[in-house]
C-alpha cells in the first residue's frame, strides 16, 4: 500500500498543536526550544514547543569529533558549568601534522599554526552527552521531547506554508503492507516549524528543492566524518591533547585529514574526514581512516589499547556561499539542516546552538506580535549581524582553495587564516564560488588507478561489518528500507559498469553490496538494517538515484560516549 492509501484507509491521523514544533533534539533544535522557554519565562507568557528526535534519546544519532568552542553555550546558559554541562576536559595543547607515506611526520611550528587551528578556551567532549544534557535542561523548562519519534512527511497549509510534520507510520512490513503492530503517524502542528535534522536533512532537503532556498547559491558540499573511540594505555594519555593531520594517506587531490583528541578519563577520539568531492572510484573512505591509523605518529597512542566505538557522518563544508535561504512560509532551518558548519575550524556545535538561539528569537517575536506561517525574517538578518557571519565570512573560501590542488590549498589558506588575521583583516577581500555538486566528481572507474586496501589486522584496523557492531545500530527488520531507489536498474547498468560500484565503497556500514544471482548477473543488495544515517549515499551516488528517507522511530545507531 502506498502512503496515500494507508491514510485513506486507516486515517484521519490524530494531531496535536503547539506554537512552535522542532524537528531533531540535536544542539541546533534543543537549543532552539530552550530559547523559546528562556524568553517566555522571562516575559510572563505561555509558549508550547515540542521537539521530535529520531534516536532513542537526544544524543543516540549525534556524532562529532569533537572540539567544541563554548562561545553559543555562555550565552545560552551563561552558568552551564555550575549546571553540570559536560564540558569536562579544556584543550591544553595543539598539534598540526603532516604524514608522508614513508612514516614521517612534520609538525608546524606552534607559531605557523593558522589561526583556524587555535583552541585555545574550547573543550574535548563527547558531543552525544552535551546533547543529552541540554534534552535534561530543555524537558525542566517544559519543553515536550519526544524521542523515537521520526518526522517523516511536512505538512503544508492551501497556502503552502508549512503548517507542521507527520511523524512515521510504525507497524509496516517489508511487503508495504500494514501488519499486527501497525500504528498511524502523527501531526504535529505548529504556528512555526523549525528543522533541525543535521547534515542532508531528509525533510530539508525537500524544502530547499520546493521553495528554491538554494537559488542563486553555490552548491553545497560535504564530507564524510568516519570516528572511532578507544580507551588507550595510561602511559598514552594525554588529557586536552588536539591533532589535525593532513597528507597521508591520501595520495591524490582530495579534501581530507585526521583528527585525534585526548578526553579525560584515558579515552581519545580519533577519526577521518574526506571531502565528498573526490573524484576516483575506487576510493574507500572507510578504508582511508583505517590506514590512516597505521602511521606511527597515530599508531603509538592505540597500542595497547581498545576500541570501544565507531560512528560515521555526513558533515557540511560548503562554507557561507553555499548557505540556502533559511526562511520560507512557516517555518526555518537551522544548524547543519542548512549548512552552517565552519570546514577550516572542523567545529559545528557552536554556529548550530547559535542558529538555533537566532531563530527562536525570531519566533518569539513572531508569536508575541500575534504572526503564524509567515516567513521568520528576523532570523537570518539577525545571523548577518552576528559573530558567526564574521567567522564564517573569515572562512568562506577554505575548502573551493583545495579543490584547486593541495599546495594552492595550503598556501591560501596560510594566507587567509594566518597572514590576514595578523594584518588585523577579518575576512578575505576576494570570495571564491563553487561550480557543482559533490555527485558530478567521479570519473570513470577505467581512468583512476585501482586502490589496494590492506587487510585489516584486527588490532589497530577493522572490518565494516565489526565496526558497525559496536556502534549498537539496530533496525526493526520487518519494514521497508529506508534506502530507497528511484529506478532500480541505475545501480548496476550505470553505477557499476561505468564507476565500478562506488556504493560498496563509500558507504562506511557495508549497506551496499553487489551480489550474483543464479544466472551470474549482477544485483545490488541493501543490508538496510546496517545503516548508521550517515547521508553519504544520498550525496554522492552520481546520478543521484539513492533516496535516504526515514526509517521507523528508534532505528539507527545508538551511540555511547561519542
Amino acid at each position: 500500500m502506498t502512503p496515500q492509501e494507508i491514510l485513506e484507509q486507516f486515517g484521519p491521523r490524530e494531531s496535536m498543536e503547539y506554537d512552535v514544533v522542532v524537528v531533531g533534539g540535536g544542539p541546533a533544535g534543543l537549543a532552539a526550544a530552550i530559547r523559546l522557554k528562556q524568553l517566555a519565562a522571562q516575559a510572563g507568557r505561555e509558549v508550547s514547543v515540542v521537539v521530535l528526535e529520531k534516536g532513542s534519546e537526544p544524543g543516540a544519532h549525534t556524532l562529532s569529533g569533537a572540539v567544541m568552542d563554548p562561545i553559543a553555550m555562555n550565552e545560552l546558559f551563561p552558568d552551564w558549568k555550575e549546571r553540570g554541562a559536560p564540558l569536562n576536559q579544556p584543550v591544553t595543547d595543539d598539534r598540526v601534522l603532516f604524514l608522508r607515506g614513508d612514516g614521517g611526520t612534520a609538525t608546524t611550528p606552534a607559531w605557523l599554526v593558522p589561526e583556524c587551528f587555535h583552541n585555545h578556551g574550547n573543550y574535548v567532549v563527547a558531543l552525544g552527552a552535551v546533547v543529552k544534557w541540554l534534552g535534561e535542561q530543555a524537558e525542566a523548562l517544559g519543553v515536550e521531547v519526544f524521542p523515537g519519534f521520526t518526522a517523516a512527511e511536512v505538512l503544508y497549509d492551501d497556502a503552502g506554508a508549512v503548517r507542521g510534520v507527520a511523524t512515521g507510520n510504525l507497524g509496516i512490513g517489508r511487503d508495504g503492507q500494514p501488519h499486527d503492530g501497525f500504528q498511524l503517524g502523527m501531526e504535529l502542528l505548529g504556528k512555526y516549524t523549525l528543522f533541525a535534522e543535521g547534515a542532508r536533512g531528509h525533510l530539508g532537503k525537500q524544502l530547499i528543492s520546493k521553495f528554491g532556498l538554494d537559488a542563486g547559491r553555490d552548491p553545497q558540499s560535504y564530507a564524510i566524518g568516519i570516528k572511532e573511540l578507544w580507551e588507550v594505555d595510561p602511559a598514552q594519555a594525554q588529557p586536552g591533547l588536539v591533532i589535525h593531520t593532513a597528507g597521508w594517506p591520501i595520495e591524490d587531490e582530495s579534501f581530507g585529514g585526521g583528527f585525534l583528541y585526548h578526553l579525560e578519563g584515558g579515552k581519545v577520539t580519533l577519526g577521518f574526514v574526506l571531502g565528498l568531492d573526490y573524484q576516483n572510484p575506487w576510493m574507500s573512505p572507510f578504508e582511508e581512516m583505517q590506514r590512516w591509523k597505521t602511521h606511527p605518529a597515530i599508531r603509538k597512542t592505540l597500542e595497547g589499547g581498545k576500541r570501544i566505538g565507531y560512528g560515521a557522518r555526513a558533515i557540511n563544508n560548503g562554507g557561507l556561499h553555499a548557505l540556502p535561504k533559511t526562511v520560507f512560509p512557516g517555518g526555518a532551518l537551522v544548524g547543519c539542516d542548512a549548512g552552517y558548519l565552519n570546514a577550516s575550524r572542523i567545529k559545528g556545535s557552536h554556529a548550530a546552538i547559535k542558529t538555533g538561539m537566532l531563530a527562536a528569537e525570531a519566533a518569539f517575536e513572531a508569536l508575541g506580535a500575534g504572526r503564524s506561517h509567515d516567513e521568520l525574517r528576523a532570523y537570518p538578518q539577525a545571523f548577518e549581524r552576528s559573530w558567526l557571519y564574521k567567522e564564517l565570512e573569515r572562512s568562506k573560501n577554505f575548502k573551493l582553495w583545495f579543490k584547486k590542488g593541495k599546495l594552492i590549498g595550503n598556501v591560501m589558506t596560510g594566507i587567509e587564516q594566518w597572514l590576514l588575521p595578523k594584518l588585523g583583516v577579518n575576512a578575505p577581500p576576494w570570495t571564491l564560488h563553487g561550480e557543482r555538486a559533490d555527485h558530478l566528481a567521479l570519473r570513470p572507474a577505467s581512468e583512476c588507478e585501482k586502490i589496494e586496501y590492506p587487510k585489516p589486522d584486527g588490532s589497530i584496523t577493522f572490518d565494516r561489518l565489526s565496526s558497525v557492531f559496536i556502534s549498537n545500530t539496530n533496525h526493526e527488520e520487518n519494514q521497508p528500507a529506508h534506502l530507497t531507489l528511484k529506478d532500480a536498474r541505475v545501480p548496476v547498468d550505470l553505477n557499476l559498469a561505468k564507476y565500478a560500484g562506488p556504493e560498496s565503497r563509500y558507504c562506511p556500514a557495508g549497506v551496499y553490496e553487489f551480489v550474483k544471482n543464479d544466472d551470474g548477473s549482477d544485483r545490488l543488495q541493501i543490508n538496510a538494517q546496517n545503516c548508521v544515517h550517515c547521508k553519504t549515499c544520498d550525496i554522492k551516488d552520481p546520478t543521484q538515484n539513492i533516496v535516504w528517507v526515514t526509517p521507523e522511530g528508534s532505528g539507527g545507531p545508538n551511540y555511547a560516549g561519542m
